[in-house]
C-alpha cells in the first residue's frame, strides 16, 4: 500500500499508507521536513511495530519537482522567518485529515500519535499542542515549537493529557539546539509529559535517533 498515494479530499492533502496487521492498535502520522516528500520517512516503517497504521503526508506547498514543504521559511542572521499563515493552514488541512480518518474507524477510537522530521516536527508540535483531543501523543525530531502557535494553545488540564517526544542534534547548523532547549522549557511549564534527547550529530535522523523514537511509540501505544 505504501506505494499508492492517497489524496484525502477532507484536508487537500496527499499521503501513503501502511496497513495495520489487524485491527490498528494506532495511527502514527509522519510528517517530512522541507523540501521533501511522504517518501523520505518511509524507511522508518520498518522500526514501528506491525500493529500500528502509518500515515506519511506530503507538504501541501510544491516546491519543485518531488519537493514539498508545510510553510515557506527564510533563514537570516535573526535565524528563520516564516510565513505563518501557511503554518497556520498546514495544522488545520493536517487536523482535518486526522478528523476524517478518525470518521472511519469502525468501533473504538484509534490512539493518534504525530511525528516529523524538521519542518514536519513543527508541524507535528502544532497540530498535537492546539488539538490534543486528535492528537494524543506527537515528536519532534529536530525541530522546534513555533512560537506563534501560542494562541492556538489548549487549556491546560487538555495539555496535560500529551506526552511528548523531543530529539535533537547538538551540532545542527540548520537549527540549533537552542530550539529543542527552548521546546523543552515551555512544555514544562505547560505541563506536557515528554522526553528529550540530544545526540552529537547535525541536523539528521540516525540509527540512534530512530530507534529511540520507535522504542517511545511502542511504550506510548502499550505495545512493549
Amino acid at each position: 500500500m505504501m506505494n499508492v498515494l492517497h489524496e484525502d479530499a477532507a484536508s487537500g492533502l496527499a499521503f501513503r499508507l501502511r496497513p495495520a496487521a489487524g485491527q490498528p492498535a494506532a495511527r502514527l502520522f509522519l510528517l517530512h521536513g522541507v523540501g521533501g516528500n511522504e517518501t523520505n520517512l518511509l524507511p522508518l516503517a520498518d522500526t514501528i511495530d506491525q500493529r500500528v497504521q502509518v500515515v506519511f503526508v506530503r507538504g501541501p506547498l510544491e516546491l519543485g519537482s518531488g519537493q514539498y514543504a508545510w510553510f515557506d521559511v527564510r533563514f537570516g542572521s535573526q535565524g528563520p522567518v516564516i510565513n505563518a499563515a501557511q503554518a497556520d493552514e498546514s495544522r488545520l488541512s493536517l487536523l482535518r485529515l486526522v478528523r476524517a480518518m478518525a470518521s472511519t474507524d469502525a468501533n473504538a477510537s484509534v490512539p493518534v500519535l504525530m511525528a516529523g522530521f524538521s519542518q514536519g516536527g513543527i508541524l507535528s508540535a502544532s497540530v498535537a499542542l492546539s488539538s490534543p483531543e486528535d492528537v494524543e501523543r506527537f515528536a519532534v525530531l529536530s525541530g522546534r515549537i513555533l512560537p506563534e502557535l501560542e494562541p492556538h494553545l489548549a487549556p491546560a488540564e487538555k495539555l496535560a493529557r500529551l506526552s511528548a517526544f523531543i530529539s535533537h542534534g547538538r551540532l545542527d547548523d540548520k537549527l540549533p539546539v537552542k530550539f529543542a532547549e527552548h521546546a523543552h522549557s515551555w512544555l514544562t511549564r505547560l505541563g506536557v509529559p515528554h522526553e528529550m534527547h540530544l545526540y552529537s550529530v547535525g541536523h539528521t535522523l540516525t540509527g540512534d535517533i530512530v530507534g529511540d523514537f520507535s522504542r517511545w511509540v511502542s511504550q506510548q501505544t502499550n505495545l512493549v
